[in-house]
């Protein structure tokens, strides 16, 4: 496990990943927010976590287990961590604005697993849209789009 963790995560011995955050670093902050989001209704369901699972395999390509290995590694950190402003520095250093975009809107697909949104959902995403730079109508837009894919249109 250590070793497919090296390699997903891209460890080096040579310490020049210090320089700058790794690819690994933008992957977990990505994920700690959508576990964030997930849990903000209080109620983390199997659904989210599978949603969760299947977006991280989609948009980054890769397996199961290191889905897994990269949930473990967010939830790590967000154990350490007293706000999300540490992970919304490294999303917006290294993600264009249409990056951004694209995370607001599976964290939308994650809101609407359970096919409604709860109150606290709704205040974190408009948390999590301003951490992240970008503007209510961009936030919105996002959120018209995941509701016009879910209801068919």
């Amino acid at each position: 496990m250590l070793d497919i963790l090296k390699q997903f995560f891209g460890a080096s011995d040579d310490g020049a990943a210090e320089d700058q955050p790794s690819r690994r670093d933008v992957r977990v902050a990505t994920c700690a927010l959508f576990l964030e989001l997930a849990r903000a209704d209080e109620a983390f369901t199997e659904e989210e976590t599978d949603a969760i699972v299947r977006i991280l395999k989609d948009r980054y390509g890769i397996s199961g287990e290191e889905a897994d290995a990269l949930i473990a590694a967010a939830e790590e950190e967000l154990e350490d961590s007293v706000d999300y402003w540490r992970f919304a520095r490294r999303i917006n250093r290294h993600y264009s604005i249409e990056e951004k975009i694209e995370i607001v809107e599976l964290m939308w697909r994650i809101v609407y697993v359970d096919g409604k949104l709860d109150k606290y959902e709704d205040y974190l995403m408009h948390q999590m849209g301003n951490i992240l730079r970008l503007d209510h109508g961009q936030l919105m837009a996002a959120k018209v789009k995941v509701l016009h894919e879910r209801n068919g249109r």
